[in-house]
This record gives structure tokens, sequence and C-alpha cells, in this order.
């Protein structure tokens, strides 16, 4: 029995990070990852060209985030996780809280802001459809997070408890729409929070911080209900291939310790960015301020200062 199409599944030896880490390419997580990188480096020498500068920590964020979805579906982690939970955690994991931060932390819609030409007046070209999705009545509901912590909660609770998970495991269409659909929460859920890139829903950084901590315990209590399960809980896992040597309830066990570990490395993670980020903004806010006061000639300290004077005035 073949799941994913890229070799027998059945067949695969005990599991080791070398035989893992091995080449077995998804077409199409290969195609689509390579057109990203390929879209994203065409805008950077798009700006350079034009003697604009682009952050190269941007760039890096967004290659490492892009190679880490070609690390989890164009090797043989994507076979092993068809059979393996404790395997396929880590790919869900990744996909979903580790290669969405990097790719928003490139802020590649804004580099595609940028980039992209503007049509002509009157004129609906790529750049002025991209501004009418990013304020499109759609855009402030799936990024609003009545809608973002709830997605991402169902999407481990409401698939991986339910016999969806085992539909979409059978073929390999299916396993890839949930892996399409790990990434896309993934990305609307931090994107409020911690993206570079504008958006219709943009809280103070204090809510953001809520945010972020009203959706990661959720994580944890997935991982502990994992690991004290006395049972397997997920059909697709509880009879793996004799050639793995693994017993399932053990691996169940693996796999909710992954989930509760990635529970913190991303809050940690996206702590720092959100403390960086505010702390770049009141430093750019105060110059901002520096600079009107500059062009005014301080008319603030002008008038607090003829305040002063008219109460001594009064006084005397």
């Amino acid at each position: 029995m073949d799941h994913s199409g890229h070799g027998m599944t059945m067949d695969l030896p005990p599991f080791t990070l070398g035989r893992g880490l091995e080449w077995s390419a998804d077409p199409f997580f290969l195609v689509a990852c390579l057109a990203g990188l390929a879209l994203y480096g065409w805008g950077v020498v798009r700006l350079v060209r034009r003697g604009d500068k682009w952050p190269v920590g941007r760039t890096v964020a967004f290659v490492v985030g892009v190679l880490s979805i070609m690390l989890m579906m164009c090797t043989q982690l994507n076979d092993y996780g068809m059979v393996m939970f404790s395997v396929h955690m880590v790919q869900h994991m990744v996909i979903s809280m580790v290669s969405p931060i990097l790719i928003l932390l490139g802020a590649p819609i804004t580099l595609a802001l940028r980039a992209l030409p503007t049509a002509g007046r009157g004129r609906k070209g790529p750049r002025e459809l991209l501004l009418m999705f990013l304020h499109s009545r759609y855009m402030r509901i799936v990024t609003h997070p009545a809608f973002t912590i709830p997605l991402f909660i169902a999407s481990l609770y409401g698939l991986y408890f339910t016999p969806l998970f085992d539909t979409l495991m059978g073929s390999k269409p299916g396993h890839i729409a949930m892996m399409v659909h790990f990434l896309a929460v993934g990305l609307v859920f931090f994107w409020p929070i911690m993206g570079v890139d504008p958006g219709p829903h943009r809280p103070g950084y204090l809510m953001r911080m809520l945010e972020l901590f009203a959706g990661m315990p959720f994580h944890a209590f997935f991982g502990i209900a994992l690991m004290m399960a006395s049972e397997p809980m997920v059909e697709t896992f509880k009879n793996p291939p004799a050639s793995l040597g693994i017993e399932a309830l053990a691996d169940q066990n693996a796999a909710g310790g992954i989930a509760w570990a990635f529970s913190e490395i991303p809050s940690v993670l996206v702590l720092i960015a959100l403390l960086f980020q505010w702390y770049a903004s009141d430093q750019r806010q105060a110059r901002r301020k520096d600079r009107a006061a500059d062009r005014d000639g301080d008319k603030e300290l002008e008038a607090y200062n003829a305040y002063l004077s008219s109460l001594h005035a009064r006084g005397n």
C-alpha cells in the first residue's frame, strides 16, 4: 500500500534521520516551493535594479521558510509520515508553525506591492488586484482572531479526533490538501500577530501577544492527550508496518511529545519577534516626533513655556 505515491511506504526500513532526509520529492510541493522562491527572487532583483534596498534578513527568512517546507515534503520524511504518527507530527508542526513564521518574516506581500508595476489610470493589474484582495471583507474575516484562533484549534482536535484525518490520509490529493491546509492555517493565524506585511486586522502589540497565547495552550493540551492515551487514537497509525519495528502506542506518545514541545518553541520565537518589532516601532515614532519638532521649531515646548510664563505672571 502506497499512500504518498513516492515509494513503497509499507516496505520502509526502520526510521533513522539519515533515511528520513533522503530525497523523495512530492511534485506538487516541489513545483510550488520553487515557484515561490523564483517569484520572491524576481521581486528582490527588480527592487535592486531600480536602486531600492530590500533587507537581507527578510530574504533569508523567506528562503529558509520555503526550504523548511521542502524538507518536510520533498524527502522521505514525507514517506515515513504516512505510516509513523511521530514523523507526521513533525511535518504538521513545522509546516503549520515554523514555516509560516519564517515566510511572514520575509514580508512577501510587501515585496510584491513594491515590485509589481502600477497599472494605468482606470486599469487593474496584479498590484491593484492584490490591494483589493488585502482590503476585502473576506480578508477582514479570515484574519480576525474570532476566526483564526478557533480555526487553529479545530485543525488539531477536529482533524485528528474525527474520521476526516483517515479519509484525507487515504489518498495523495487528500494528503496534499491537508498539508496545504496546515500551512494556510499557520499563515492566517500568525499574520495578524507578527507579520511584517500590511493586513486588514492589525491590533496593538499587547493584543497580539494575547492572541498568540490564546491559541498555544491548546497545542499543549492536544499533545498531552496523545501522550496520556492508553490506546492508539488515530486509525491510520494503529497498525504500523512490521518493517518499521515500532509499536503504535509508543509512536503516538512520541507524537504527543512533539506536539507539546512545538507549542512552546514557536511561541518564544514569535514573542521575541514581537518585542523587536515593538521596540523598532517606538524608535520610529520617536524619530518622527523629533523630525516634526525640528520642522516646527518645537512649538509644543514653546507653548508649554508660554503657559508657565503666564502662570508666573499671574502669581506676581
